[in-house]
């Protein structure tokens, strides 16, 4: 199917930084995430999307949660309530998307999409490739993200994750851009969400040239921001969407670039695990 060029149907920022703006859980870093009080956070700081977890609940239904564990530590809000919130204000502003945490259910999300008429305005991001071509067949024109890498809670079963994160990483890097560039097509997906350790200016290129958007989560450094807008990402997700301006005035060279921290094997390993399936 044709590719949506979305930096072309509408204005977002400004003409000098034309990408989505994205709250992660809304703005999990002002509001605890995944319920409406941090998705209105976000949009009142000015997200264009509003990325939300989706889960199957061990009782069946779906609920925005990111794992079971956080299930149980809260009541979470269903899936259902969520989308009727987003039709009407605030909520009615932004764009929405659905990170799919496990197969099953997909015909059940893409019905709910569709019957609030909520599909022009929703993607649905998920590491699972299965569901993508299920959705795909089920919904044609609801947007679909893939979700990279594929994360487990124990990366420590991974060859390069401890003590060699670093090493592991840098292969990474080197070979998603032949893999996106190989996978783009198979998987007729319109984004790839990309850990942002991940994201380089080839991997930028090799989306532009497969004809998806890139998207980089989750981010909440401002150099590292201001980075990926230089870079040209299609769209960067943050816990902070208070980061956003900052480092946009630091991308167009308004504003110095902050002193940058050196990359943490445990704050990478902790970024890995927010994102991890559920178990």
């Amino acid at each position: 199917m044709p590719r949506r060029d979305d930096r072309a149907e509408k204005p977002l920022q400004s003409a000098e930084t034309v990408y989505r703006r994205i709250g992660h859980k809304g703005a999990d870093a002002i509001a605890p995430g995944n319920t409406f009080e941090s998705f209105e956070a976000a949009v009142s700081n000015g997200v264009d999307m509003v990325e939300l977890d989706v889960l199957r609940a061990r009782e069946g239904q779906l609920i925005v949660a990111h794992d079971h564990d956080d299930a149980v530590r809260r009541r979470p809000l269903g899936l259902t309530e969520v989308l009727d919130a987003f039709c009407a204000k605030p909520l009615n502003k932004v764009e929405l998307d659905c990170d799919l945490k496990l197969p099953g259910r997909e015909a059940e999300l893409a019905g709910a999409l569709a019957g609030r008429g909520l599909i022009e305005r929703a993607m649905v991001s998920t590491m699972e490739i299965e569901s993508i071509r299920k959705l795909r067949q089920l919904e044609p024109e609801l947007r679909l993200g893939w979700t990279y890498p594929k994360t487990r809670r124990d990366w420590t079963q991974y060859g390069w994750a401890r003590p060699g994160i670093r090493v592991g990483l840098a292969a990474l890097r080197r070979r998603f851009p032949h893999t996106l560039a190989e996978q783009a097509a198979q998987l007729d997906v319109d984004a790839v969400w990309a850990y942002h350790h991940l994201v380089t200016p080839r991997l930028v290129e090799a989306a532009r040239d497969a004809g998806i958007e890139l998207i980089a989560w989750t981010v909440d450094d401002v150099g590292r921001i201001a980075e990926l807008i230089q870079m040209g990402v299609n769209g960067i997700c943050s816990n902070d969407p208070r980061l956003f301006e900052q480092a946009e005035q630091v991308a167009a060279g308004r504003a110095p670039k902050p002193d940058a921290e050196p990359d943490d094997e445990e704050e990478i390993l902790e970024e890995l695990e927010e994102e991890a399936e559920p178990g």
